[in-house]
């Protein structure tokens, strides 16, 4: 086995681990932001933002541009947006298995 890909996943799912920073990545999904255009897409408060694109950019997830006084921020890895996806279809999977579950349920 390879241990090194095994930590590098693991990493990679702890950054991933937080409802704000996957919202963050479905944001630049739809392309490359200022803090500012993220904060006023999500609703939230900068400094939250921020930091969560601090944690982000330490594990390489994303990157920032200096954009005269501002940084636009990209993803890393255009991958990204297909694992959203996947996860998404996961979440809709599951989702499908309660909903048939709880019918047979009712039905019993």
């Amino acid at each position: 086995m390879n241990k090194g890909l095994h930590e590098f996943k693991a990493d990679f799912f702890k950054a991933l681990a937080h409802p704000l920073r996957i919202q963050i990545l479905e944001v630049l999904s739809e392309g490359n932001r200022s803090v500012n255009e993220i904060q006023t897409q999500l609703g939230s408060e900068g400094s939250a933002v921020s930091q969560q694109l601090t944690v982000l950019r330490a594990k390489n997830i994303v990157y920032g541009t200096k954009d005269g006084n501002r940084v636009i921020y990209s993803l890393r890895d255009p991958m990204i947006i297909e694992l959203l996806e996947v996860a998404k279809q996961i979440f809709n999977n599951h989702l499908v298995d309660a909903i048939t579950l709880l019918d047979q349920m009712k039905d019993e």
